[in-house]
């Protein structure tokens, strides 16, 4: 399998955990009753999540660099 396309898969799974941490706490005052004084959104698991997906952007995007860098480097050798 193509490197950048593993990258890519990783750059989409990022996304959707981004989107699923911050949908869940976006949503969050809907899913209060009014009576509950309770939180029903554990926060640290999305702040966590969020971390998460900021490290795996990171991470896919160096590959995708270094992805460019072996086609350049392939390029200047069979050049």
């Amino acid at each position: 399998m193509d490197i950048s396309a593993i990258a890519l898969e990783g750059l989409q799974q990022a996304e959707t955990k981004l989107n699923n941490a911050a949908i869940t706490v976006a949503d969050y005052p809907a899913t209060v009753p009014d009576n509950a004084g309770v939180d029903t959104v554990d926060l640290s698991a999305e702040f966590v999540a969020l971390t998460q997906a900021q490290t795996q952007f990171a991470a896919n995007i160096d590959m995708l660099k270094t992805a460019d860098q072996i086609d350049q480097n392939t390029l200047n050798v069979t050049a």
